[in-house]
């Protein structure tokens, strides 16, 4: 049997329904991140909840036009000559990543006629609470925004908005600490904005968010500023526990005493985040331990003392030879054939996987609500060699 990712439209809706209330009750208007969940097949569905979102780039935005149907909230680190008509088009804010790109670009979207395009600066508060240094737009020496020392007294011409981003799967008392830190840098230019857009980050839908101090922090935020549109842009919210990666075993390898069960996926190519951040996913029916757990197992075993159940690293099928995790432990020992469901695999997997090797790619699986299911992409051959043309 193939791989597939498993979508359930009943969590999705969950977490549309949330994020939806969140906006009522606080008067933010939230969009959806593309840079982690770009599934354009169930973007029907989301627009029942949302009314934008947000791109990165030409196919980002050119995707929120034509297939979620309205113009998108465009920010890129660096924007070229040759994207930018294209990025005019299918745009409704753009926000600059520097003064020397406002000063490029500016005038371009001042002569643009075809719809009304509001422009923004991105803004670094240096402040995060990001441990990860990967994944931290704040750290000291990063590409990402302008620094308050660096604007002046008067806004450009035409700068409607600020944008900021400083958050990854962070708590709304993150975001707290944050506001203190933007309006302390930032406040005095508030006056000259129409709109503040908070980025993404924001992990309203986790069981352990409080979400009601997030609806308070943005009605305060609005009752000191009330002429500020503010903006939320989280990505992971939307896709958080909706659905998992289900893979089947094709080998079981032993070296050194430690098990290794190989199965027909890769964490280089379709959980990549595992690796990068790192964190270790949560398997269905298994217990997730310390990564070097598989040695003091295989200590025990061979010293004759007693163990628990089957430990396991699981392995990739690239020839990568980091392309490994673990440690697991399973109630039963793994045979080939069996299922092994990788937990939380919506966001962040699907726009991030790559053909590296040749591994064929799991299919995408959308699990309506009447329990009946539907293959949104099965993937062929030709995927992977049309990217070599």
């Amino acid at each position: 049997m193939a791989p597939y990712y498993l979508l359930s439209e009943s969590l999705l809706r969950r977490n549309l329904q949330l994020i939806s209330q969140v906006a009522a009750q606080s008067g933010a208007e939230i969009i959806l991140a593309f840079k982690a969940y770009a599934l354009w097949k169930t973007f029907p569905i989301m627009r029942e909840y949302i009314s934008h979102t947000t791109a990165s780039s030409p196919f980002e935005a050119r995707l929120a036009l034509e297939e979620f149907g309205s113009l998108a909230h465009t920010y890129s680190p660096a924007y070229t000559q040759e994207d930018f008509s294209e990025i005019l088009r299918c745009s409704g804010h753009i926000t600059f990543n520097s003064l020397s790109q406002y000063r490029r670009f500016a005038s371009q979207v001042l002569a643009y006629q075809e719809h009304p395009v509001s422009m923004g600066l991105r803004v670094n508060p240096e402040y995060s609470e990001i441990e990860t240094e990967l994944y931290n737009p704040c750290a000291p020496g990063s590409r990402f925004g302008v620094l308050a020392s660096q604007l002046p007294d008067e806004l450009p011409q035409g700068i409607e908005g600020f944008h900021c981003h400083c958050h990854c799967e962070s708590s709304s008392l993150a975001l707290q600490h944050t506001l203190e830190h933007l309006e302390e840098k930032f406040g005095k230019w508030f006056s000259q904005i129409k709109w503040l857009n908070l980025g993404g980050g924001h992990l309203m839908t986790r069981k352990d968010y409080d979400v009601k101090l997030l609806i308070d922090l943005l009605r305060s935020l609005k009752e000191r500023y009330p002429h500020l549109q503010v903006i939320l842009e989280p990505g992971s919210a939307f896709g958080w526990q909706t659905g998992c990666l289900v893979s089947q075993v094709v080998d079981v390898v032993e070296n050194h005493g430690v098990s290794t069960a190989i199965l027909n996926v890769s964490f280089t190519c379709h959980m990549p985040d595992c690796l990068e951040m790192p964190y270790q996913p949560a398997v269905r029916g298994a217990e997730t331990l310390p990564a070097d757990y598989v040695w003091q197992d295989a200590a025990d075993r061979q010293a004759g003392k007693p163990v628990q159940g089957y430990v396991y690293r699981l392995g990739g099928n690239s020839c990568l030879s980091g392309d490994f995790m673990g440690s697991w432990r399973f109630d039963a020992p793994l045979q080939v054939g069996d299922e092994v469901i990788f937990e939380d695999m919506l966001h962040y997997t699907t726009v991030k996987t790559n053909m590296f090797n040749g591994i064929p790619h799991p299919a995408i699986v959308l699990e309506h609500t009447d329990g009946t299911r539907e293959t949104l992409r099965q993937y062929a051959y030709e995927d992977y060699r049309d990217r070599m043309d």
